[in-house]
């Protein structure tokens, strides 16, 4: 369980960016590191470029522990072709992932909360486990007693995120199908993210 539950973009300023692309970021006002020393220059070593790479991916999906994050990549690198697109594939085909990209909810926290909760049907099952491997072809459903939720119709109507195109959503009944595992290329990431630094990291 990660001890990320409040004070959720401290990542933000710590990594230098704004990863999930939103206005109430404080990086959009304070672009450098927090603390004192915050804003002196520090040049990064090999290393430090790797972590700095892997805690912006593995931060970016939420409340994704070390353990999970691991050993997505150990599976990544077990499965045949590129190891950094393999990883991109699975970290997108967790359901509080899939949740998020279909614009159900405003920020990751909200999705892995939503699943937590039991408002999400798989195929027309529930499933209340937020790092359920989604398969192509699925179908995901949001609880009717949800379809009137404020959260959920701001996010739906947000402009924040546009819809990826390797799933579809029909948001007037809260439904959508997964269609096909990305390529890092089709993920819209606000910033950008570089798995092969990653696999590199893992690799030491």
């Amino acid at each position: 369980m990660t001890k990320r539950i409040e004070s959720k973009y401290k990542i933000d300023r710590r990594l230098k960016c704004n990863l999930w692309g939103r206005p109430k970021s404080p990086a959009n006002k304070r672009n450098y590191g927090p603390g004192q020393h915050g804003q002196k220059p520090r040049k990064l070593s090999d290393y430090g470029i790797q972590l700095a790479a892997k805690q912006k991916l593995k931060g970016y999906y939420g409340n994704i522990s070390e353990r999970q994050f691991r050993n997505l990549f150990l599976e990544a690198n077990r499965r045949r072709g590129d190891t950094g697109e393999n990883l991109i594939a699975l970290l997108e085909r967790r359901l509080d992932a899939v949740v998020y990209r279909m614009k159900f909810v405003p920020t990751p926290f909200a999705a892995r909360q939503v699943v937590n909760h039991g408002h999400i049907r798989v195929n027309g099952r529930r499933v209340n486990i937020p790092s359920y491997a989604v398969k192509d072809g699925d179908e995901i459903e949001l609880r009717q007693a949800m379809h009137d939720n404020p959260i959920v119709l701001e996010a739906i109507q947000s402009h924040e995120r546009e819809l990826p195109d390797y799933m579809e959503v029909d948001h007037k009944k809260m439904k959508g199908r997964y269609l096909r595992a990305p390529s890092l290329a089709d993920v819209p990431y606000p910033v950008q993210m570089e798995p092969n630094l990653v696999v590199e990291y893992y690799s030491r």
